[in-house]
């Protein structure tokens, strides 16, 4: 069987995937990402559609925080906005959290809907993801894009971009024109090749631009695969990664990742 490789964007199309595919669910800014910093600081994180569901969640959790936004404003009864760099400050790891964002947690609340094998994907984690898909054996993976706003946002064209360069450097064939475009498109591109788009720009207009030098200094530093279980996000057992006992710092919380200091933010795993 060929094994193929296709980028996406938006969750409308995520049905399309629902036969033989593995599904890699980006949202740089910032659900996946956000979402994976959680689970690497060892605390649990499940992702909500809705509001509702938002709040239905955390009422059966007990104890649970809600993070998130909606237009880019957090809803009322939160405690965190969708934002890796307040998480990290929290010290409560015991707590769990329910992630809810505008578009990003909808794309992987309904990927893990429509497949069995949904991984989460951000710029800290893209460097590996090729590596254990392909160790998986999945035959068609689909990369998708969260959206913005009905635009596919240039974070993550560059990271579904990435992820998919990789997989096709290990034998992997593009579906169609779309995806050989785009790989060809930021192929090349610096890691900051993004930041005049909306997404950085709305992070800096309003105060949140902690959380984009987070993510610009957080890259290739977690090589363990994150996936969906229902609805929550894990650190799949069964493709195990470099997962060390210790890591990094980050404020009061430790990591458990692999950070390699010495590789390029841009370097393919080979």
């Amino acid at each position: 069987m060929q094994r193929t490789v296709r980028i996406d964007c938006f969750e409308q199309g995520v049905p399309q995937y629902a036969a033989g595919y593995a599904i890699v669910a980006v949202d740089v800014v910032r659900a996946t990402t956000t979402a994976i910093t959680a689970v690497a600081t060892g605390r649990r994180c499940f992702i909500a559609p809705t509001i509702e569901d938002a709040f239905d969640l955390s009422r059966r959790l007990g104890n649970a925080l809600l993070a998130g936004e909606l237009g880019g404003t957090m809803p009322r009864g939160f405690q965190l906005n969708n934002s890796p760099v307040e998480l990290l400050a929290r010290t409560d790891v015991e707590r769990p959290v329910v992630l809810l964002s505008s578009s990003g947690t909808r794309l992987c609340y309904h990927a893990s809907k429509c497949s069995d094998a949904v991984f989460l994907a951000c710029l800290r984690n893209y460097t590996s993801l090729a590596h254990h898909v392909e160790r998986g054996n999945f035959g068609h993976v689909a990369v998708i894009g969260a959206g913005s706003r009905g635009e596919f946002r240039e974070e993550d064209q560059m990271c579904c971009a990435w992820i998919a360069e990789s997989l096709i450097e290990r034998g992997y064939l593009p579906e169609d024109s779309r995806t050989v475009a785009l790989v060809e498109r930021w192929s090349k591109a610096p890691l900051n090749a993004w930041i005049g788009g909306k997404s950085a720009t709305y992070l800096t207009t309003s105060g949140q631009d902690k959380d984009l030098s987070f993510i610009l200094a957080h890259v290739g530093d977690l090589t363990t695969p994150f996936m969906m279980e229902n609805e929550e996000v894990i650190m799949s057992l069964e493709l195990k990664g470099q997962v060390r006992n210790g890591g990094f710092e980050r404020g009061a919380q430790i990591v458990w990742g692999h950070v390699d200091t010495g590789r390029p933010a841009r370097l393919l795993p080979t």
